[in-house]
């Protein structure tokens, strides 16, 4: 491979890790053709771009990128393939779903809301993660939970307010 090759490649990992908000780095060395395609398969789907790359040129894509990765460079050994996406739990979700019947892939680090995780135990935290559109959806939930309240209460008062006025006009007669 030439260097302009590599540059090029260099180049579009650095955008593509640019355009997206979290990176997880992943290993499927082991997986057969079917598996790994299934998986692919399966990232698609979920909007997950999944890339396989060496080590040395996503390093440079990283350091090359807008944000600081350096924590991620220690898991970068031995086959590493990236998945790249804008929900933040959404690839730990996947890769625990996918690991019910496959053994890999593997975590083995992840850069979630600027943050470092390294190590296949933080999948299980990572799959609990709320995304931002969770997190909207229950701050929207609460804000209506006193609004309900009130209008019920309203409500149960106007029946209440209409039955002491009837009260009060039928005294009057």
């Amino acid at each position: 491979m030439t260097r302009e090759e590599k540059n090029a490649i260099i180049d579009s990992l650095t955008e593509q890790i640019n355009s997206r908000g979290h990176i997880y780095l992943t290993d499927i060395s082991t997986m057969n053709a079917a598996d790994t395609s299934a998986l692919r398969r399966k990232c698609f789907e979920k909007g997950i771009k999944l890339i396989v790359v060496k080590n040395t040129l996503l390093k440079k894509a990283l350091e090359k990128a807008e944000k600081d990765y350096s924590g991620l460079y220690e898991v970068l050994k031995n086959p590493t393939s990236i998945m790249l996406t804008d929900v933040a739990n959404l690839p730990a979700k996947l890769i625990k779903e996918f690991r019910k019947e496959h053994e890999k892939p593997v975590l083995k680090a992840a850069y979630v809301e600027e943050s470092v995780y390294i190590g296949d135990e933080q999948l299980e935290m990572l799959a609990s993660l709320k995304s931002k559109e969770e997190l909207i959806g229950d701050i929207i939930t609460l804000l209506q939970s006193p609004m309900r309240n009130v209008m019920s209460a309203l409500q149960s008062g106007n029946n209440i307010l209409t039955g002491v006025l009837k009260t009060l006009a039928e005294k009057e007669n």
